[in-house]
């Protein structure tokens, strides 16, 4: 058969005038083409040796995967989440408060910022058991604060099961306040009913939602002149007979304070802090007592909380002092 398709070089590298030669390099050319690339990568700059490049291409990259590292724990703006279970230390003085703190605090002068609402009638769940509706979110330092409050009086009533330490938010007023958080957390109480929500978490992100229920209740009372605003957190309402104006005390005085340091002074009734935190406690148990009709004995009973009681019943539906 006639070959038509002209034959390729035998080398298919050019020769030393550029051209394809046709013929096999000689020992000398190919010497010399040796020598040429030895003397090209010698006179590569440092940076450019495949050496080098890898090197810092993967110094780069264990920079960039520390500082998602880095980011990833600090949350970015500060406020990754941060739930830890409760010590032996804050359970013991928030879920089993002490009678005798409960009785010399009393109200411990303080106003209890509850207003009373109109109707008159007390709200209950199916089983006839007065509810008691919280909103509030993670972030709200106000919250924080209301929340070692509300812990110890409803402790009262009932038991909590996976309460866990939070923090305010790092980015708001009163920062990193200590608290905790009703997020995944249980109630029970023969007494009462807790619906908690906590809508919004430390980066003021959706966190739970609201049931309609809750909703409704939340729409209607929590606006002036039942509230200081509109949709202000913490929102507090006890059965539908009582709300919380406002936030009980200031969480200034909670400042720089860890959850041990704040349940240490729990155990003091002459500290600040115990007669704010305990004195609305007390209020806010008196208030339940009323709506419950004086149930439990072991806890409404009691001279503290019966001596109480006659303030809270005189309770207008005015904004509160």
């Amino acid at each position: 058969m006639a070959q038509t398709t002209p034959r390729k070089p035998v080398t298919t590298k050019p020769g030393p005038n550029g051209k394809y030669t046709g013929k096999p390099l000689t020992k000398k050319q190919r010497r010399n083409q040796a020598a040429a690339r030895s003397v090209s990568v010698s006179h590569r700059p440092p940076w450019q040796s495949p050496t080098v490049v890898t090197s810092v291409s993967v110094g780069i990259i264990a920079i960039v995967l520390i500082i998602i590292v880095v980011i990833n724990q600090v949350g970015g703006s500060g406020n990754a989440s941060k739930s830890t279970p409760l010590s032996a230390n804050v359970a013991s003085v928030v879920l089993h408060p002490d009678a005798t703190v409960l009785q010399k605090v009393g109200s411990g002068g303080q106003s209890g910022k509850l207003i009373k609402l109109p109707g008159g009638t007390i709200l209950k769940d199916s089983t006839g058991k007065p509810i008691i509706v919280y909103v509030g979110a993670d972030y709200c330092p106000f919250c924080a604060a209301e929340r070692w409050t509300m812990v110890m009086w409803l402790s009262q009533f009932g038991t909590f099961k996976g309460l866990t330490e939070t923090q305010s938010s790092a980015t708001d007023v009163d920062p990193d306040t200590h608290t905790f958080t009703f997020h995944k957390s249980t109630y029970t109480s023969p007494y009462i009913t807790f619906t908690p929500a906590e809508i919004l978490d430390r980066n003021q992100a959706p966190l739970e939602t609201m049931t309609s229920q809750v909703k409704t209740i939340f729409t209607a009372y929590n606006k002036p002149p039942f509230t200081t605003q509109s949709g202000q957190f913490p929102f507090v309402d006890i059965a539908n007979t009582y709300s919380l104006f406002t936030t009980s005390y200031d969480p200034a005085i909670l400042a720089g304070l860890t959850w041990d340091q704040i349940a240490n002074k729990l155990k003091n009734p002459s500290d600040p802090v115990t007669i704010a935190i305990v004195g609305n406690a007390n209020i806010l148990t008196a208030a339940t007592c009323i709506v419950t009709q004086d149930q439990p004995a072991s806890v409404c009973s009691s001279p503290t909380i019966q001596a109480i009681e006659p303030g809270v019943k005189a309770i207008k539906t005015t904004p509160a002092a």
